[in-house]
C-alpha cells in the first residue's frame, strides 16, 4: 500500500470529501490481503463483478518485494479497471496448493469466479500494464481526459483563489489515484497556501521513486525550501532602506529578491534579479542568474512572470 499518509485526508485543515469520477473506489477497495477463509469472497465472488488480480507470495521472497510495488501502483493506476488481492503462501499454503503454484511470485487473474490468465516471476512495470490491459481491456482514453480536466479545473480554482475548491479536486483524485504526482503537488501548494507548510512537506516525503522525481513534485519541494531560507534574511523594510542608502548592495537585494518571491510578487522578484545581473554579473558567481532559473523552476515554464523574466534575461545576456 502507499506510504503516503495524506491518502484520504490532509491535515486539520485540509481534509477532503469530495467524490472522484462519479464513484471510482477508493484505493483501499482496490488492493487488499486475505486468507483462505475470505478467498471465496475476496476473489471467486468480486470477480464476478470486475478482474481480480492474486498475488501469491512469501515475506521471504525478494522478487516478490521486488513485484509488490509495481503491481500495486499500476492496479491504482487502472482506477477501478482491476483489483489486486494478495495472499501470503506461507499462512495460506492450501489455495496456492490447489492452484498448481510452485514457483513465486505468481500472479493469477480471475475472471468470472475463475483463474483466466498469469504470469510468474518480477516482471516490469511495462509488462504489468500489458497483462492488465490483456485482462480488463485498454485504458479509457475518456478517463485519462477526465482526470486531465480535473487536474486543470483544480488549478484554476487555486489561481482564482479557492483554495478549498481546489483541494477538494485534488483529494478526489488522490482517492483514485494515490501516486497521481501532479495532485499531490496541488494538494502539497494548497497546504501551502493556508500556512500549513510542515503537512505539504510531509505530504511529499516517502513517495515512490518515479513520483518524487516527477517536476511537479520538484518544484514544491523547492518552493518551500524557498519559504524556509526567506524566513531568516531579515525584515524586508529593513532591506529596502539598505538599498535606499545604497542601491548596488547587491546581498541585500538578492534577499529582498527571495522574499518578494514567496510573497507572491514575482515581478518585483525577477526585477531585482535582473537588475544584479545588469550590473555585475560576477557578483555571488552570477548568483542572481542562478537564483533566477530556481525561480523558473517553481513557477513554471508558462507563467507570465517566467516568460517575461525569460524575456529581460535573454537581453541582458545577448546585448
Amino acid at each position: 500500500m502507499s506510504d503516503n499518509p495524506y491518502a484520504s485526508s490532509y491535515g486539520g485543515q485540509m481534509n477532503v470529501s469530495a467524490n472522484y469520477g462519479g464513484g471510482a473506489p477508493a484505493a483501499d477497495d482496490l488492493i487488499k490481503d486475505t486468507t483462505t477463509a475470505n478467498f471465496a469472497r475476496d476473489v471467486l465472488e468480486a470477480s464476478r463483478h470486475q478482474p481480480v488480480l492474486v498475488d501469491f507470495w512469501a515475506p521471504w521472497c525478494g522478487p516478490c518485494k521486488q513485484l509488490q510495488p509495481i503491481i500495486e501502483k499500476v492496479v491504482r493506476e487502472s482506477a477501478g479497471r482491476v483489483k489486486l488481492v494478495k495472499l501470503n503462501i506461507d499462512d495460506h499454503p492450501s489455495i496456492p496448493g490447489q492452484l498448481g503454484i510452485q514457483s513465486i511470485p505468481a500472479v493469477v487473474a480471475f475472471v468470472g469466479g475463475r483463474p483466466a490468465d498469469g504470469f510468474m516471476g518480477a516482471v516490469p512495470e511495462s509488462q504489468v500494464r500489458q497483462f492488465i490491459d490483456k485482462i480488463a481491456g485498454p485504458a479509457d482514453a475518456d478517463e485519462k481526459a477526465q482526470i486531465e480536466a480535473l487536474l486543470a479545473e483544480a488549478k484554476t480554482l487555486f489561481d482564482a483563489g479557492d483554495v478549498a475548491g481546489a483541494a477538494d479536486l485534488y483529494g478526489a483524485l488522490l482517492q483514485a489515484d494515490p501516486e497521481n504526482a501532479v495532485a499531490l503537488a496541488g494538494i502539497a501548494e494548497c497546504m501551502i497556501a493556508v500556512g500549513q507548510h510542515d503537512n505539504a512537506r510531509q505530504a511529499l516525503t516517502n513517495l515512490p521513486e518515479a513520483v518524487a522525481a516527477d517536476p511537479a513534485v520538484g518544484a514544491v519541494l523547492k518552493k518551500l525550501d524557498q519559504i524556509e531560507e526567506a524566513r531568516k534574511l531579515g525584515d524586508p523594510a529593513a532591506l529596502e532602506q539598505a538599498l535606499a542608502a545604497n542601491p548596488d548592495d547587491h546581498a541585500a537585494r538578492m534577499k529582498l529578491a527571495k522574499i518578494r518571491n514567496v510573497e507572491g510578487d514575482r515581478q518585483a522578484a525577477a526585477d531585482h534579479l535582473l537588475l544584479i545581473m545588469k550590473r555585475d554579473r560576477a557578483f555571488e558567481d552570477d548568483g542572481a542568474r542562478r537564483e533566477l532559473l530556481q525561480f523558473f523552476e517553481v513557477w513554471g515554464p508558462m507563467d507570465p512572470a517566467t516568460i517575461a523574466a525569460r524575456r529581460k534575461m535573454s537581453s541582458i545576456l545577448f546585448s
